[in-house]
Parts: C-alpha cells; structure tokens; sequence
C-alpha cells in the first residue's frame, strides 16, 4: 500500500476510571486474548502497510511489552517495520506530547524520510476491521486533501465524539468536536487518510502557532479551506474509552455474528501469543454462552461473561455478566455479577459484589499468598 500507518497511542480518558491506572487505554484486555491495539495493527498489516509508527505515553509500559516483538502482526522485515515513539526530551524540546498534532509534530523528522506519499493515521483504541485500500481509493477518486473515517452512532453517548455535517457529496461542512446537543448521529471514528506532504505542511504551521490539537486546529479549522470528505462504514465499530463502552464491547463478543466477523472472516485479527495451556473445567464447572482464554480454571458457574488469561474460579463460584481480566483469583462460594474485575486481583472467598444500575469496578488490592 503507497502509505504508513501512524497509531495513536498515547492518550488517556477520565471515563475509564480506574481501569486506565495500570495500562493505557490501547492496552486494555478485549475478547479473552486480545488487546485493543491489535485490531488496529491488524487492520494495518491486512491493508498491506509495510511501515507502522505507534506514539505513546500514558501508562506505557504494558503497551511496550506487548509491542516488544513486532512479528505477531507481520512486520519483523528488513524494509518499514514497526516503530514506537514515547515522548523524547531533546535539546529543543522538553515537553511530552500536548495533543495529537504536538506528538504528531514531534516525530515529523520520521514523516520526512518516509517515502510513501499518503499517511493512515488511526487511534489505538478502536475494535473494528477495515481494509485501509478502500478508503485510500476514496480519498484518491474524491481529490480530496483530508478523508475521515466516520460511522453512525446508534448504542453510545454523541458527545464522547466528533460530530459531522455532510453534504450530498459526503463532503464534511461542519464538524463540532464532543457537542452537547446535536442534530446529527455520524460520528468520526478518529481514522484519517492524508497526503504526507500536506500532513507535514499543516503540522509545521500548528507548531509556529503554538496549536496542539489535530481535530480543533486541522479538522475543524480547515474544513471551509481544505477539501475534506468522509468516508462511511456500516460494520461494526466500537471505542472503548469508557467503563461502559469497554464493557459492553466485550460483551459483544458473545454474540456469535461478532466473533464469526472478527475471527472467522478473512482477513484475521492478530495478537501476541503467550504459552498457556487450554482452560480446564474441573468437576462440577458449568459454562454457558461464555469466552474463557487459555491458563483458566474453572471450578463454579460462569454465564454470560468474558474470562481472561490464568483466571481461576473457586468451588461454588458463580460468575455472571461480567468481565475478569487476567490473573484474578476468585476465591470459593463468591458471586460476581455486572462487574469488571481488576487484573491481578484476589477475590476473598464468600464475596459479593453485584453492579446495580451500572457496572461494578472491583478492584481489591489483597495478596493471596497470605489467604
């Protein structure tokens, strides 16, 4: 493909509450084996992008690990490959990333010996699969300077994103930014298609004014200048940068047309491989409409949830509508229901913890060597 991938990584958002304490939102656990970094990695190498930069910076370190060998997502090669860039103090610049354009900007000297002539820019933390090509053939059919990737929103709050007005063409006339009142329910998914050279141009011209933001000071301050279009998808999407989104994200993947489309449609989704072995069910376990990942057992009832890596459910355990994430130890005779539980958690036995009205965090800090 004539373009490179750019991921952005490095954001953190105030609705994941306490779940982005630990890791940046691009590293949270999705489906059972997945992170949310890997649909969009996959997107990129099924697209054919040879050449892939990731910006990080909130809460890196898990999202570095599991970056720390690209081959996964097929860009162990000799020509691109897949490049990190935290924030980087240099001689003439001290800050960390002030916005997307700012991280963007600071990393223009790798745009600048790059030789492919367009740029796919995409946001880590986007479940969704989209063959990039398709929209470069748009962008490149439309003449258009900037292509936005947008999508209607029927099951989420409006204001947690970009809003956009379309003409007849598709062409974007108004684009308002997290409104707290709109007309309009397409939204921008953050995927963008731009050609490098103007991307650079734009970029050099927010630096000299001291502008950080990419959609306030490119998308929105350009759109009457610069011909932008959007580019609509009608499959599935999903952001999951609040409780409730990462949530309800996972429990779409119970449904069987969510899974099939993801892992059972060509091209897959592809993740780091860790050694574990199949998930055991001991006597008398009852699983239904459930994930559970490998290095699991499983010893009491699980419904209608999604079960991490190296989970283990206690005797008499009953598990449902809920979300365990990796290495929790739940302790015997406990109920769990409408709840995310922390990684690396140990659940004391004969617990409760049921989420009413909304979903429940449960986070309990306790050692489980000494239970």
């Amino acid at each position: 493909m004539r373009a490179v991938g750019i991921v952005l990584a490095g954001g953190n958002s105030s609705r994941m509450k306490a779940l982005s304490e630990k890791r940046a939102i691009a590293a949270m656990p999705i489906a059972g084996t997945y992170r949310s970094i890997d649909f969009t990695l996959s997107n990129m190498s099924n697209s054919r992008i040879q050449k892939v930069a990731v910006l990080t910076q909130f809460n890196a370190r898990s999202l570095n690990e599991h970056l720390s060998s690209s081959k996964w997502w097929d860009f162990g090669r000799k020509q691109g490959g897949l490049f990190l860039f935290p924030p980087t103090v240099t001689t003439n610049n001290n800050f960390w990333y002030r916005g997307t354009a700012d991280a963007l900007y600071q990393n223009i000297n790798w745009l600048r010996r790059c030789h492919e002539p367009y740029v796919v820019i995409a946001p880590g933390d986007g479940i969704y699969k989209l063959d990039y090509n398709k929209v470069l053939e748009y962008h490149i059919a439309k003449r258009a300077d900037v292509t936005v990737v947008c999508t209607e929103c029927h099951n989420d709050d409006v204001t947690r994103f970009g809003v956009v007005h379309l003409n007849e063409d598709c062409r974007i006339r108004e684009f308002e930014e997290k409104p707290m009142i709109t007309k309009s329910n397409v939204i921008s998914t953050g995927i963008y298609v731009i050609r490098r050279r103007l991307l650079i141009e734009l970029l050099e011209k927010c630096a000299a004014e001291d502008r950080y933001d990419f959609v306030q000071d490119i998308l929105i301050r350009y759109k009457d200048l610069k011909r932008i279009y959007a580019y609509k998808i009608d499959q599935y999407w999903s952001n999951i940068a609040s409780v409730e989104s990462y949530y309800r994200t996972n429990m779409d993947f119970l449904k069987p047309e969510v899974r099939h489309h993801f892992f059972s449609d060509y091209p897959g989704i592809y993740s780091k491989i860790d050694d574990n072995p199949p998930a055991k069910y001991n006597p008398g376990s009852q699983v239904s409409n459930s994930l559970i990942a490998p290095g699991c057992i499983i010893n009491g009832t699980v419904e209608n949830s999604v079960i991490f890596k190296k989970v283990h459910v206690g005797v008499n355990c009953v598990i449902k509508n809920s979300i365990i994430l990796n290495d929790v130890y739940i302790g015997d005779n406990s109920h769990i229901e409408n709840c995310i539980v922390e990684s690396r958690d140990t659940i004391r036995p004969n617990s409760y913890h049921c989420g009413e009205g909304e979903v429940k965090l449960v986070i309990e800090k306790n050692d489980r060597y000494t239970l």
